[in-house]
């Protein structure tokens, strides 16, 4: 039980969220691209790219991102 309330504590998976009109990223490890119609994140072994219109990034915590625009396609693949 312990071990289960640290791994929840801890919580270093890399992943994203999809909301309505935007994308959350956590525990990414580098942002490789920044443009405004592409973003690419590492993180782990794993990369995602969205792709999409107006993309604007908003920096949360350490290695937290919240993504507004228009996104039109969503990559995940590995290194």
């Amino acid at each position: 039980m312990i071990e289960g309330i640290r791994n929840y504590i801890k919580d270093d998976e890399f992943r994203f969220t999809i909301f309505s009109n935007k994308i959350d990223i956590v525990n990414y490890q580098k942002i490789v691209s920044l443009e405004d119609d592409k973003i690419l994140f590492l993180g782990g072994n794993k990369k995602i790219t969205i792709h999409g219109k107006n993309l604007i990034l908003n920096k949360l915590l350490d290695e937290e991102v919240l993504i507004i625009g228009e996104v039109i396609k969503i990559e995940v693949g590995h290194e």
